[in-house]
């Protein structure tokens, strides 16, 4: 399994911030935002590593993050010129993947729980695709998944009325039909290829599965959701340290 992290975007809810630097560059507890989908997926396993970013950030990128030897991953980059929506960013991925399951993290989503169970239920899985959920308090600002005993059976999104609590968040694993799924699919009323239109199309054929992410979770997306990932990177980070002196 290869991993790809979607860290394109202008970042214009952080602004202005991001005039400076990439959003997922911006600290988030003690380093750079997105050192943190890159040791999620190291720690479960994942370690060839596809980068997508926009063409003006992509030089602050690399070096800050070089070949991956420091996370102990290999790391590729590829180039999103315009912003064309998270399923058109992963549609770069397709020579990269080159015909293996992937794990795809959106660049913003911040996480003290493991993916390693996750992925490892869907290196089982014979095919389709998986999604994480998350219980949210505030689920009518997200897809909301409508969900069985095994699978997803509908995403809403945005719902005024929403039928649950679960959250569809940045964490996506797919079989190498998904580049042909994108292919198929047309651009949103924002011009925009959806990666909630790729999930319908595995709903539609009945393999979306999914897993409850556990932990905490945000993605730092807002000035408000990035206060919140320092809070919970540093008490996480300070619990940690803490268990070292205990055992010491």
């Amino acid at each position: 399994m290869k991993g790809v992290i979607l860290a394109g975007g202008k970042g214009t809810r952080l602004y202005p911030l991001t005039k400076v630097t990439n959003k997922h560059l911006l600290p988030v507890g003690k380093e750079p935002m997105i050192f943190n989908p890159i040791r999620r997926m190291v720690e479960a396993g994942v370690t060839k590593i596809l980068v997508v970013t926009s063409t003006e950030h992509m030089g602050d990128l690399v070096n800050q993050l070089g070949s991956g030897k420091e996370f102990g991953c290999e790391l590729t980059y590829r180039v999103q010129e315009d912003a064309l929506g998270i399923a058109h960013a992963l549609a770069l991925a397709e020579s990269f993947a080159a015909g293996e399951k992937i794990l795809v993290i959106l660049g913003d989503n911040i996480t003290t729980g493991s993916l390693t169970k996750h992925v490892e239920a869907f290196r089982e899985q014979p095919r389709g695709a998986r999604v994480l959920l998350k219980k949210v308090g505030d689920p009518e600002r997200y897809g909301v998944a409508a969900i069985d005993e095994k699978q997803v059976v509908r995403i809403d999104e945005k719902p005024e009325h929403p039928e649950s609590n679960y959250a569809v968040i940045g964490y996506y694993l797919y079989d190498y039909r998904v580049f042909d799924i994108i292919r198929a699919i047309r651009p949103s009323a924002r011009g925009e290829l959806e990666i909630t239109s790729v999930n319908n199309k595995y709903i539609e054929l009945g393999e979306l599965t999914y897993g409850i992410l556990e932990g905490e979770w945000t993605d730092a997306g807002t000035f408000e959701s990035l206060q919140y990932a320092n809070k919970i990177l540093l008490d996480a980070d300070a619990r940690q340290r803490a268990e070292r002196l205990t055992d010491e």
